[in-house]
């Protein structure tokens, strides 16, 4: 009589990807076992480092001394030796003190009292996208939430409205990378290159014919620079109109359309939501931690850290994983189910960032995001996602579709 002994599989190296099909399909089983196995990773394809665990990525958010933003916005733009990334003079690749002096500039355009103003102007913009739409059939995406966040956005920076979906394209062209590729295909480059050098011929339009928009009161603006009073120039106010035109579109895109389709598989919680509408403003909470736009966000180190017996180098890329931070079980208890009714009394959902970089446009985002949702509840109070048309985006830090088709049942 034989017997033999079975060999305990040992599974492969956690593999973490943000260029791969497994991240743009679905990261959260990857992110787990990075918590879990390498709560420090390291990818010798691209060389740079990765933060998972709630408390790191927070705490790195705050640690502006050692993680910089001024070496670049992305991956590509970090690991970079040709691209001058400190002139593009942009705030998100800025470290204090002079990101204060302009996020105290730009945070005007989004305080409280100007955002509650904008209410109806959302409202009239949402409205007006659904009404040529048939709710019996329409793309939850390409119909509907691609279109209006943009509208909103450059119209507060002054893009007249026949250009603003070509700045959408522009944006979303720069952002596309091609599945394991880190750099910009042609393409990609020149649509960034396109929207830069509009929003410049715009700000010389200003100029000559102020308006009241974002970008006239930019011009007229004046910053403290080092104990010295100056104006800002064509270049900085160009970057920043980029910045928050491409941040302001696409965040609430992807948020819109994550949620159709969390929804449809969740019928129980849109029909809570449709007979509570008060929850509406949880619901958007709860989309942002479950699967929010923003999943990274890329620091530079000025100077070696060490985590979990770990050490990073002083200049590495390091990759801020908030996706996978509000899906951690030590901050947020069973963090893997969907729940508008989750109580937050653990950790605090950093899907828009945190610490001095977090979203300036935050809370137009969430406005946008709740009217959105509670037209969509009358609009389509029953509906199902046609599963065989969803496509995901191929983009570097942004995460989410680019079609949801949907039909009523």
């Amino acid at each position: 009589m034989s017997s033999s002994l079975s060999t305990p599989t040992v599974p492969a190296p956690v593999e973490f990807d943000p260029y791969s099909d497994v991240f743009f399909d679905s990261p959260f089983e990857t992110y787990r076992r990075m918590r879990d196995e390498a709560p420090v990773y390291y990818n010798p394809k691209y060389d740079f480092y990765a933060l998972t665990r709630y408390d790191d990525v927070a705490s790195a958010y705050k640690d502006t001394a050692t993680y910089s933003s001024a070496h670049g916005a992305s991956l590509d733009q970090v690991k970079s030796d040709e691209m001058h990334v400190r002139d593009l003079k942009l705030i998100i690749m800025m470290d204090p003190p002079e990101h204060e002096r302009m996020r105290k500039l730009i945070s005007r355009a989004f305080t409280p009292r100007v955002i509650a103003a904008l209410e109806s102007t959302v409202r009239q913009q949402i409205s007006q996208t659904l009404a040529v739409l048939n709710p019996k059939s329409f793309d939850a995406v390409a119909d509907f939430s691609a279109l209006f966040p943009v509208e909103i956005i450059t119209a507060m920076l002054g893009v007249p409205p026949e250009d603003r979906q070509q700045v959408r394209q522009w944006i979303d062209l720069g952002l596309e990378r091609e599945p394991g590729n880190m750099g910009l295909t042609q393409e990609s480059m020149d649509a960034i290159l396109q929207t830069g050098a509009y929003y410049y011929h715009l700000v010389q339009e200003r100029r000559a014919r102020p308006r009241e928009d974002m970008i006239s009161r930019l011009i007229e603006a004046e910053i403290d620079d080092g104990g010295k009073t100056r104006s800002l120039d064509d270049v900085e106010i160009a970057g920043f109109a980029s910045l928050l035109g491409g941040a302001g579109a696409e965040t609430v895109t992807k948020l819109v359309g994550n949620a159709v389709v969390i929804f449809a598989e969740h019928t129980e919680q849109w029909q809570l939501l449709r007979r509570d509408r008060t929850k509406i403003g949880a619901a958007v909470e709860e989309l942002l931690r479950y699967e929010g736009p923003s999943q990274y966000n890329v620091r530079y180190t000025l100077r070696e850290s060490t985590l979990h017996d770990t050490t990073i180098p002083a200049g590495s890329a390091v990759l801020l994983i908030n996706g996978s931070a509000n899906r951690d079980e030590r901050a947020f208890p069973d963090p893997d189910r969907f729940d508008i009714n989750r109580r937050r009394k653990f950790g605090y959902n950093i899907g828009f960032g945190y610490g001095v970089h977090s979203c300036l446009g935050a809370a137009l985002a969430r406005l946008e995001s709740r009217i959105a949702l509670e037209m969509l509840l009358d609009f389509i109070p029953r509906y199902e996602v046609d599963r065989a048309g969803l496509r995901r985006v191929h983009m570097t830090n942004v995460w989410g579709w680019s079609n949801v088709p949907v039909h009523a049942p």
